[in-house]
């Protein structure tokens, strides 16, 4: 079998595991290549395995690769792939992990010639802690990971790909564009602006901050531990999935208008129901599907 090459651009928290993963998984017959932020994270990828030789120089890190994983704040990656396409090898594959898929999906399809292949995907996993730094080779596993319906890539293209990314051990499934985007603005990315939005009432307390700091116990943790997220990350989620973002938001805020006006009428029922109602959606998702811990 001849040595699989593969680029990770952003060697970071899903790079950096995900190389962590394939070195583990397959050793001396995969050759990855990584670009960092810094020489200092580039030095550190390599320290930990989960690159083989990181450097900023394109033409190393893309020129001989099969497979080129796009890691970078999703507005990084149509101009990253603008710099690398003139150094890609006929028939190479790009797949990424962004947040949000249509913005890419229809940036790139205006620059990709025909010889270059793009899969989307989405790898529906992290911690609320960046870097490779934070990088595990377990990241993946039993994690959902979509692979967006495309009719475009031919189907050895997709099946090259996966022979690589079922080595995560992660759930894959396709669903479209569309699907994709609104359902990642109403799991991930709404609850990542509420949870920071938590943290602003708190730092907007006032003479209260420091009896509410004291205060503080593991129900506030829990709630807001993802607002330790990467802003850069989720600015960019928030620039390229803005419109289902902002309908979501405007339906949280009706939903938080209701309890309001129940709990100024004392209206213990409606608050009851409102309670109820969540704990048993929420219950019943706890017998299906399993919470990463991290």
């Amino acid at each position: 079998m001849e040595r699989m090459r593969l680029a990770i651009i952003g060697v970071g928290l899903i790079g950096g595991s995900l190389g962590l993963c394939l070195k583990d998984k397959l050793g001396d017959k995969i050759f990855i290549t990584g670009l960092c932020r810094s020489e200092g994270s580039m030095r550190r990828a390599m320290e930990l395995g989960a690159v083989d030789v990181a450097t900023s120089d394109l033409q190393t890190v893309v020129g001989d690769a099969d497979i080129i994983f796009l890691s970078p704040p999703v507005l990084q990656i149509v101009p990253m792939v603008k710099k690398i396409l003139p150094h890609l090898k006929r028939g190479a594959i790009l797949t990424d992990a962004g947040s949000t898929k249509q913005f890419i999906w229809q940036e790139l399809s205006k620059i990709l010639p025909p010889e270059i292949f793009y899969v989307a995907g989405h790898p529906m996993t992290g911690r609320e802690k960046s870097g490779v730094e934070a990088a595990t080779k377990d990241l993946f596993r039993n994690k959902a990971y979509v692979i967006v319906k495309d009719g475009v890539a031919p189907p050895e293209v997709r099946e090259k790909l996966m022979s690589v990314l079922r080595l995560t051990d992660a759930n894959f499934l396709e669903i479209d564009l569309a699907v994709h985007d609104r359902c990642a603005s109403i799991i991930s990315h709404v609850p990542h602006l509420t949870a920071a939005a938590l943290v602003t009432l708190l730092n907007d307390a006032g003479d209260d901050l420091e009896s509410c700091l004291k205060l503080i116990g593991g129900g506030f943790k829990d709630t807001t531990r993802i607002a330790s997220s990467n802003a850069d990350m989720w600015a960019d989620i928030c620039m390229t999935n803005g419109d289902a973002i902002a309908t979501h938001l405007r339906d949280l805020q009706a939903i938080l208008g209701n309890v309001i006006t129940a709990i100024e009428r004392r209206d213990r029922q409606a608050v009851h129901d409102y309670f109820a109602r969540s704990k048993a959606r929420r219950d019943k998702i706890l017998e299906t599907v399993t919470f990463d811990p991290n």
